[in-house]
């Protein structure tokens, strides 16, 4: 068999300008150390991704089947179900208390469609928007991917990680065109206290520009001084949220996108040309997501998240691996490896997840994803394993770090 040695085509600058996303280095190594070790008494213990270890619940599987038995599999409307949408507003007013028209919901492939339907509609060649630093590397890829430049601006612990409405007012240029935050967030699991966030949607909507918040974690909330939605605001929110999280649907491609009225004939034109529609087995099990069974589980599954970040943090802090901001929601845990790596003799988050995966067999994500705010500092370890598992990290990191 002969190579070719055609050349590539030539890359467009998009292209050229995506970084990488290092968990997914980490990630590859992290497979091939757990195939060596697979048989022994020290397989690999995975903290790195962010995928809950429960998958979706019977009356959703079921949903699923009888969708696909009854050849519901066809395209449907490029904003989704209309008893989907129906299901979305009617969860926003049982589960939090606020009125969502279902007009303004439109049923996307996922958080990622969602994240990249809202760009494409308010994001121009040059267009900044302010994000916090650390935050999820790939919502500042959508924003490049749509011209625009993803303007990091440090949020450190003292401010739980997340933006100020001061630091907001003093950020913003004649290229800014918004805001885009996440409550809660990922990799820290904070969110923004109700007060601060409409602090800086007034500060945003006082220049006209628009304020998006990524809120794929909010049925995840543990603390109800912050578990509640943006939305509640006003109508000029604009909300991405997801199936895969709460609801334990993450391979089956599922999220929605709220926007005020007057932007949803422009997202919906967009979604005809790029998606023509989500899932629509997916679409059809998720209404199974709204029934009291399902519902009733998922808040067993929200306490058991909410009682492996109470057992684990502690941990953590006991071991030296600092955790400044306890999380308020998601299954994260961002913590300072700077003791941690010293005692290892290595240098930084990025080595020390290394000699973690090498001496423990034990899988994290080191900080250099996140930004640029002391990347090399932090490691953030997910608890969305099981109990059993966060117990047997323990053991581990506590006899490498003895």
């Amino acid at each position: 068999m002969t190579v070719s040695s055609t050349p590539l085509p030539r890359l467009s600058a998009r292209a050229q300008a995506v970084q990488p996303f290092y968990v997914m280095e980490i990630a590859k190594e992290a497979a091939r150390l757990a195939a060596e070790v697979a048989h022994t008494d020290r397989p690999m213990v995975f903290l790195n991704i962010g995928e809950p270890d429960f998958t979706a619940p019977a009356p959703v599987q079921h949903a699923a089947r009888v969708a696909i038995e009854q050849g519901h599999t066809q395209y449907t409307q490029a904003t989704g179900l209309p008893r989907l949408r129906e299901a979305i507003s009617h969860w926003y007013a049982q589960r939090f208390g606020v009125q969502v028209d279902a007009s303004r919901i439109i049923v996307t492939a996922g958080a990622s469609a969602a994240l990249q339907l809202a760009s494409l509609a308010l994001i121009d060649a040059g267009d900044e928007i302010l994000m916090p630093d650390p935050s999820y590397p790939c919502n500042r890829q959508f924003v490049q991917a749509a011209g625009g430049v993803a303007r990091l601006l440090p949020a450190p612990a003292s401010q739980r990680f997340q933006l100020t409405a001061a630091q907001v007012a003093q950020a913003w240029t004649p290229a800014t065109r918004g805001v885009l935050l996440a409550s809660p967030s990922n990799p820290t699991g904070t969110s923004i206290a109700p007060a601060e966030l409409a602090a800086i949607h007034e500060q945003v909507r006082a220049r006209g520009g628009v304020t998006l918040v990524d809120e794929i974690y909010l049925g995840l909330s543990h603390d109800d001084a912050y578990g509640q939605t943006a939305l509640a605001l006003d109508d000029n929110i604009i909300s991405v949220n997801s199936f895969s999280k709460y609801f334990c649907m993450t391979g089956w491609r599922l999220g929605w996108l709220v926007v005020p009225p007057g932007l949803v004939d422009v997202v919906e034109r967009l979604a005809q040309h790029l998606f023509i529609c989500p899932s629509t087995v997916s679409q059809h099990a998720a209404l199974a997501c709204f029934e009291p069974e399902s519902l009733a589980e998922y808040e067993r599954r929200r306490q058991a998240f909410k009682a492996r970040r109470d057992y684990f943090i502690p941990e953590l802090n006991r071991l030296g691996l600092t955790v400044p901001v306890m999380p308020d929601g998601a299954f994260y845990a961002y913590a300072d490896s700077t003791a941690a790596a010293h005692r290892l003799g290595v240098q930084g988050s990025w080595n020390l997840a290394y000699e973690l995966m090498r001496r423990a067999h034990l899988v994290v994500t080191p900080g250099r994803d996140f930004g640029h705010a002391d990347p090399d500092r932090y490691v953030r370890f997910s608890t969305a394993s099981s109990m059993a598992h966060l117990q047997e990290a323990v053991r581990r990191l506590q006899e490498v770090l003895a």
